[in-house]
């Protein structure tokens, strides 16, 4: 289906529909819901996967979409397992819904351990380790429940498993991967392991193609305007599978071009484009590794190439927070102080340009939401 644009299309203009899509904005034809405890739940469903390697930035990730939580209400949402975290794809950790996470892996884990088998020869991992240490932490979480990476360490290096040298996460993530483990309940900044069907008692099964379909339908809703090879990358399915189960659910969706690149965004999202869309003078504090800038093999269309660096430093890996006026990433921020003197510091790419009054008020907006999110 193509779209029937009515205003003329720019990269902040597709910036903004990303941030109504990923409800980073409100859809004006769609009302304000007061905040609730299954409002957590509800937005990490919506966005099918919300990258989580870092839990501070991923738990404001999740605030950031859903007005009026703050962090104990995210928080409780990982104790519950109303929301779980795990490597569900990229071999990258990501909050997903809990009867999601089962399908997810049955499409993604195959491929990804073909693609480290090299590294766990290196490492001396070989699939009898793997199912030796899954007995051994699925009868030690049996006996005493959830339980930590150290205590698990300590119950594999007894039995003759080294951990040293990345061995012990390699292990791990193996096991949560083929769906014996899952990151449960949180002590302090840490998630212990639990055994998955355990703490998910109740997680879908699909069909592959009709998992593809379901995962790329999902995607374009909750992060459209976006490109098919978006979609191959992020979830790392093959391309040729991704297009012949796009070819099912591509009349659900919305195609627009730009640039001589195709897009699909959902009917909701795209109706904004017989209009006015929304956020022209928005400023929004996004976290590090936030799904609107990493949830794109192709960034391009937020953030100017030029400015690549400055969000990871050397290419190290390490995402910075970033901040997003009017659909485009134009700096970082960080957060200084502590208590009643915390505040949001900001740092623009282009110091010349400083933020206007109205830019300067929507981030002290902005900073407030953050702050009282983390109950500053």
């Amino acid at each position: 289906m193509a779209a029937k644009v009515g205003i003329r299309l720019d990269r902040r203009t597709l910036g903004r529909l990303r941030l109504v899509s990923q409800r980073l904005l409100p859809h004006p034809a769609v009302p304000p819901q007061p905040h609730h405890p299954d409002s957590i739940a509800a937005t990490v469903r919506w966005m099918t996967a919300i990258q989580a390697q870092d839990l501070q930035a991923a738990l404001w990730a999740v605030g950031a979409r859903a007005p009026g939580a703050d962090v104990a209400d995210v928080r409780s949402a990982l104790d519950s397992g109303a929301v779980v975290r795990s490597w569900p794809m990229r071999g990258t950790l990501h909050l997903v819904a809990p009867e999601d996470l089962h399908w997810m892996l049955d499409l993604t884990a195959e491929r990804l351990t073909k693609g480290i088998a090299g590294r766990h020869r290196e490492l001396g991992i070989s699939w009898a380790d793997i199912e030796k240490c899954r007995d051994l932490a699925l009868e030690y979480i049996a006996a005493g429940g959830p339980a930590g990476r150290a205590a698990l360490f300590e119950v594999f290096d007894a039995a003759g498993q080294s951990t040293q040298g990345q061995r012990g996460i390699h292990i791990l993530g193996t096991l949560c991967r083929h769906g014996w483990l899952v990151l449960g309940p949180l002590a302090g900044n840490q998630q212990l392991f639990a055994c998955f069907n355990q703490w998910i008692p109740d997680s879908r099964r699909l069909e592959r193609q009709e998992g593809i379909a379901e995962f790329a339908l999902r995607y374009f809703r909750s992060h459209g305007p976006a490109t098919i090879r978006d979609f191959a990358w992020w979830t790392q399915v093959p391309l040729t599978e991704v297009r012949a189960a796009f070819e099912g659910i591509k009349d659900q969706l919305v195609n627009v071009e730009f640039g001589g690149t195709s897009y699909w965004l959902s009917t909701e999202t795209a109706s904004l484009l017989d209009g006015r869309v929304p956020g022209q003078r928005s400023v929004l504090l996004l976290p590090g590794f936030d799904e609107f800038l990493l949830g794109y093999q192709d960034r391009s269309l937020v953030l100017a190439p030029e400015h690549a660096n400055k969000i990871v430093p050397g290419g190290n890996g390490v995402f910075k927070k970033t901040l997003v006026a009017g659909g485009e990433v134009i700096g970082t921020w960080a957060r200084s102080g502590t208590g009643a003197g915390a505040a949001v510091v900001p740092e623009l790419f282009d110091e010349a340009r400083p933020l206007g009054v109205t830019a300067q008020a929507a981030f002290n907006r902005a900073a407030q939401r953050y702050l009282a999110f983390l109950g500053a």
